[in-house]
């Protein structure tokens, strides 16, 4: 029983730390997605002999992707920092003590009174 109050010690004041470290990085990770995706992107101009104007955009996939990638990890950070804001502030609750032969609410169902 005393194993089983060691693993259910959620509420922990630290993990707040934790969420703005997470945030942090969240921050860090979409100013990296966007310096991955500019480098991604390249416009190029080419002026024919005759005055005409030519405008390419070259887009290199694997700069993208990894944008794309660290965009998500981003993302995963702030889930998981409102997980343990959620987790650092929440307040728990204490449960009755119940005897195993106790149905509480259910006993006046179960002989139908």
């Amino acid at each position: 029983m005393n194993e089983r109050r060691e693993q259910a010690r959620l509420h922990q004041p630290w993990r707040a730390l934790v969420a703005l470290a997470e945030l942090v990085l969240a921050a860090v990770a979409v100013w990296a997605a966007f310096r991955l995706w500019d480098s991604g992107v390249h416009t190029m101009t080419v002026t024919l002999t005759d005055g005409t104007v030519l405008t390419s955009t070259r887009w290199i996939g694997s700069w993208l992707a990894g944008a794309i990638g660290v965009g998500t990890v981003a993302a995963v950070l702030v889930v998981d920092a409102v997980r343990e804001v959620l987790l650092a502030v929440r307040v728990r609750r204490r449960r009755k003590a119940r005897d195993e032969d106790d149905f509480g609410y259910f006993a006046g169902h179960l002989n139908q009174a």
